[in-house]
């Protein structure tokens, strides 16, 4: 190897390293965020130079990523939302029968709470109390699942005849009973497959009965005047 192509590789290497590292302390500060609240803080409680502090590094880094607190709470928001609302959308990407569809998905959900439990800890916490910028934010989350959901309803050709309006209300119903059900599987006691089992079927009901319940919904546009 020549003296210039060595020089090029380490610059590639000192510049890819910084990216790594930018995106290494970010996450960091959102890591440390969490544990703290593992460790039964609330949100609204920390400070920035604790959250630093947890991470290992000066709060001056901390401004680097995040103007305050705030800010790194909507990035632990958008996070979660981004990623659950990808892999739910892959779940519903098959033609499978609908309670098939309503089974995989409520698979997928609660795997992915399991193994983000932190993260689900701030959602079920923020989401009825603390910041009001973060309540608004999880809100927004809301409603992009259930315009998600209904668009990809649509494509799947369910309830056809029901109006954009009912059908939102419908997946509006689905996705709150999903955060609903998230404190109760961060509850489960671990290795417990019976449980876990029994749990996961009680919610696969709970969604098939709105769904069913949807089915029978005559909408008022569509009801005959009398």
């Amino acid at each position: 190897m020549s003296a210039s192509t060595a020089v090029v590789r380490r610059k590639d290497k000192v510049a890819l390293t910084r990216t790594e590292r930018k995106d290494l302390t970010r996450s960091s500060l959102l890591q440390a965020a969490l544990a703290l609240m593992g460790e039964g803080r609330s949100f609204t409680s920390l400070g920035i130079r604790e959250i630093a502090r947890e991470a290992g590094m000066v709060p001056n880094a901390f401004y680097r990523h995040f103007r305050n607190t705030d800010e790194l709470g909507l990035a632990l928001v958008e996070e979660v939302g981004i990623t659950l609302r990808r892999l739910l959308r892959e779940a519903r990407q098959t033609n499978a029968q609908q309670t098939d569809m309503v089974r995989q998905s409520v698979l997928v959900y609660h795997q992915y709470v399991v193994q983000n439990r932190l993260q689900f800890l701030f959602i079920s916490s923020e989401r009825g109390g603390g910041s009001r910028i973060l309540r608004m934010a999880i809100r927004n989350d809301v409603t992009h699942f259930t315009n998600e959901m209904a668009q990809d309803f649509r494509r799947l050709g369910l309830y056809p005849d029901m109006s954009t309006t009912s059908l939102q209300l419908v997946c509006g119903l689905i996705v709150t009973s999903m955060l609903a059900a998230a404190p109760e599987i961060l509850d489960l006691p671990p290795e417990q497959p019976l449980l876990e089992a029994e749990m996961t079927e009680n919610f696969v009901q709970q969604l098939q009965i709105i769904l069913l319940g949807a089915s029978a919904w005559r909408d008022k546009s569509t009801r005959p005047q009398g």
